[in-house]
């Protein structure tokens, strides 16, 4: 049975494509994050599904990545729900 989480705005995710959470503040600092996210944007695989400033990032199976208007902390929340129901 597949189970998605809830991203902000229209972007849901199933939770077996989700390979990590991360929060921008804590993770945006170290210039390894900043490259692999500016790869990403340059080869086109961002997607931003926060309706205002992100707050975490989403790294897909297939290495994509999705901006999050909700915390990592929350979407983890989120995830735990999930599996619990």
């Amino acid at each position: 049975m597949s189970r998605y989480v809830y991203l902000g705005g229209d972007a849901a995710l199933e939770d077996s494509r989700i390979v990590g959470l991360f929060d921008l503040d804590n993770t945006s600092w170290s210039w390894r994050t900043r490259e692999f996210l500016s790869r990403a944007e340059r080869d086109g695989r961002v997607k931003n599904a926060a309706e205002d400033l992100p707050r975490s990032f989403v790294l897909c199976a297939d290495e994509n990545v999705i901006l999050a208007q909700p915390t990592a902390a929350t979407l983890a929340r989120r995830l735990d729900d999930q599996e619990r129901t």
